[in-house]
């Protein structure tokens, strides 16, 4: 079970790094959406027996993660007419090193962390340090209003493998309500993107410095 939750995380990590390496903002959607399918395979692998909490937050991740909030994101990307990251603060190739950097960093932290120990051996830790710090890096580089909510999308990703260590501790309305909580989020922000580009005729989130008085 434990070779097989390695394999699904490390196949995790192969695709943070593909989302660093692609100026196409719907490769980087539907990445990431394939990515949120996996992670609803996490608490079905992440524990020896099966629960209801575990069962539901898988399906919950693959219905919200994977099919979703994708759905809402290449809804907006074509009403907003635009295909490709163009200008990022950081280049492609860059970036995927950088992405490097930050997996090997995660993954010789995660071995100083308490929580790495009981897990017998699994990359849950390391993979989700990792995403986050991808996550980021998505986050501060890209400029176009979508490619940064990808970079939400994928922190969250990874905030959601850490709390697959505490699945059994944390109540399952919590689970639910975080969630709940981002597809809220990402509709609203894909909305206001809309808005965006309406009124600027562009995604490029510089443009909103002409908002000043």
């Amino acid at each position: 079970m434990t070779n097989l939750l390695n394999a699904i995380l490390v196949i995790v990590l192969v695709l943070n790094l593909f989302a660093l390496g692609t100026s196409r903002i719907l490769a980087v959607i539907r990445t990431v959406a394939f990515q949120g399918a996996l992670l609803g395979l996490i608490p079905l692998l992440a524990h020896e027996h099966l629960t209801i909490p575990a069962v539901l937050a898988a399906m919950a991740a693959m219905a919200i993660k994977g099919i979703a909030i994708p759905a809402i994101m290449i809804r907006a990307l074509r009403e907003a007419q635009i295909k490709r990251e163009v200008e990022p603060l950081i280049g492609l190739l860059p970036s995927i090193i950088l992405g490097a950097l930050a997996t090997a960093f995660a993954l010789l932290v995660s071995d100083q962390l308490p929580l790495a120990g009981p897990r017998d051996g699994s990359l849950l830790v390391p993979t989700s340090l990792a995403t986050v710090l991808v996550g980021f890096i998505l986050l501060i580089t890209r400029f176009k209003a979508l490619s940064q909510v990808v970079g939400y999308l994928v922190l969250d990703n990874g905030i959601f493998i850490f709390g697959m260590l505490l699945i059994e501790a944390m109540p399952l309305v919590v689970e639910m309500g975080v969630l709940l909580d981002l597809f809220v989020g990402i509709f609203v922000i894909c909305i206001i993107v809309n808005h965006i580009n309406r009124a600027f005729s562009s995604m490029d989130t510089r443009r909103l410095v002409s908002l000043k008085e």
